[in-house]
């Protein structure tokens, strides 16, 4: 019986391990060309070690390109996005769940469905809209277009993680003189901290790796973001792999550093807001 039990254990470290080496050799040899130098990236001897380590690809790419500008666009894009998304997402999804209003059914439905829609079916009216408002090849109209898929979703999520908590905190806090404004800042937010923390990544992740908005909505480089920048570095067939390879690293940072540094929130919202969906 112990036999049994440790060679079913063996076998699930063995399929765990192997998963978790197909799931990190990209990112490995990413980080390995970013690491390398021209002449070492495109010699057919380069081989997996990590030999002939430089920094020369970020230095090029930090100095000698408009990468700088590309990251700062994106992270003012995301960081934007994010919190006026959270904002929005708290106050749709405490009106439904705890607000006597018609149709609150239907909303919710609703929600799930734009969601769902893809964005090749939204990207030419939403491209007539920002042509309209003069925020066509702006930071702001990403920001706005990127709301349609960022609102949607950290909705889904926060209703699900609101009607888990109990409604007796917030009418014990009207009765001690919270209205309902108060209510919802002092009391709601703080209990739903790991629901509005999931959402929160979650939006930035979006906000952060979209590209199809960027590349339709943006012309001028100066309103270009990262994942959009990072196709300059390919002329015709002509591909620039240590820079293009340095350029990923970093931009895979923010959203790395984000989920590790909030990693219980993560699990617990998610979890706790898939309980009662």
């Amino acid at each position: 019986m112990k036999g049994a039990v440790r060679r079913r254990a063996l076998f699930r470290t063995a399929a765990i391990t192997a998963a978790l080496l197909i799931a990190l050799v990209p990112f490995y040899w990413m980080a390995l060309t970013a690491l390398r130098d021209d002449k070492t990236i495109y010699s057919k001897n380069a081989g997996l070690l990590p030999t002939h380590l430089t920094l020369t690809q970020f230095a090029t790419l930090w100095l000698k390109t408009p990468f700088p500008m590309y990251l700062r666009n994106s992270l003012f894009v995301a960081v934007v996005t994010t919190l006026s998304t959270v904002f929005m997402s708290i106050l749709a999804a405490y009106a439904v769940v705890r607000m006597p209003l018609r149709g609150r059914g239907l909303f919710t439905r609703g929600v799930l469905i734009t969601y769902l829609v893809p964005p090749t079916l939204l990207f030419i009216p939403l491209f007539s809209v920002l042509r309209n408002l003069g925020l066509y090849d702006k930071l702001w109209g990403l920001v706005l277009t990127y709301h349609t898929f960022t609102v949607p979703f950290c909705v889904w999520m926060l209703l699900s993680y609101f009607r888990s908590i109990p409604v007796e905190i917030e009418e014990a806090a009207m009765v001690d003189g919270c209205g309902r404004w108060a209510t919802v800042w002092r009391i709601l937010v703080p209990t739903a901290a790991p629901g509005i923390a999931a959402a929160a990544i979650f939006s930035f992740t979006l906000a952060w790796n979209e590209f199809l908005y960027a590349l339709v909505f943006t012309n001028k480089e100066a309103s270009r973001t990262l994942p959009v920048g990072i196709t300059q570095f390919m002329l015709g067939d002509v591909y620039f792999w240590g820079q293009i390879m340095a350029a990923a690293v970093i931009a895979t940072l923010p959203a790395a550093v984000l989920y590790f540094a909030a990693e219980s929130y993560m699990t617990e919202g998610l979890t706790a807001g898939g309980v009662k969906g």
